[in-house]
């Protein structure tokens, strides 16, 4: 009990990373840029929805369906530490996922 005590109070004790994300497609050419509040975790509920089919995002989702999971790649392109975000973390967010939008020429997610 005390390992699984240790993991879970380490993992609570985890500094929250804001940031930027792109998710690429090199067989058809695509990219989308998104932002999340958690940088570190958004992969997972990325590629939850879409094994699923219940992707929001339809051009993604059909990447994924043609595709398969070894097809797309994602990375994350820029972290910010949720203090230096506040008290306009969303709209921080949004401005810079607009900057790699078109820096990349990507889609917003």
């Amino acid at each position: 009990m005390d390992a699984r005590k240790a993991a879970v109070d380490a993992y609570k004790e985890q500094k929250t990373l804001a940031g930027i994300y792109a998710v690429r497609c090199p067989a058809i050419g695509a990219c989308w840029v998104g932002r999340a509040p958690n940088v570190m975790t958004i992969q997972n509920q990325l590629w939850f929805a879409l094994k699923l089919g219940s992707s929001p995002f339809r051009a993604l989702q059909a990447a994924w369906t043609a595709q398969g999971p070894e097809g797309l790649y994602f990375e994350v392109l820029e972290k910010i530490a949720a203090e230096e975000l506040q008290p306009f973390r969303d709209q921080a967010l949004k401005a810079r996922q607009q900057v790699w939008c078109e820096r990349l020429g990507a889609v917003a997610l």
